[in-house]
């Protein structure tokens, strides 16, 4: 069954460019490394907020990826630039 981590931060309009293509270096990498991550979705919300939603096929998978995240140098340089982060994972238990 698949999983998914699901963030939740605030990135300043200025640095939501840099933002983004750091975010999508770091993704890059991670699924050269660990392919599991199947999808992954950016939601900015009606808050100014952001909703960042990985999906990944397997919780071992999952775990591998974050075991292995301080290889990543991607990871620190992205998260820098956002404010007020925080994850949480789950169980997908229906997907239509």
């Amino acid at each position: 069954m698949s999983v998914v981590r699901s963030h939740a931060y605030s990135v300043d309009p200025a640095d939501l460019e840099e933002f983004l293509a750091r975010r999508a270096s770091l993704i890059g990498t991670i699924r050269e490394a660990h392919p599991g991550l199947t999808k992954t979705l950016l939601v900015e919300l009606d808050d100014g907020t952001y909703s960042d939603t990985w999906h990944w096929e397997s919780g071992a998978q999952m775990g591998a990826a974050l075991a292995a995240l301080p290889a990543f140098p991607e990871a620190p340089l992205t998260m820098a630039l956002t404010r007020d982060a925080t994850a949480r994972d789950g169980r997908v238990v229906d997907e239509r």
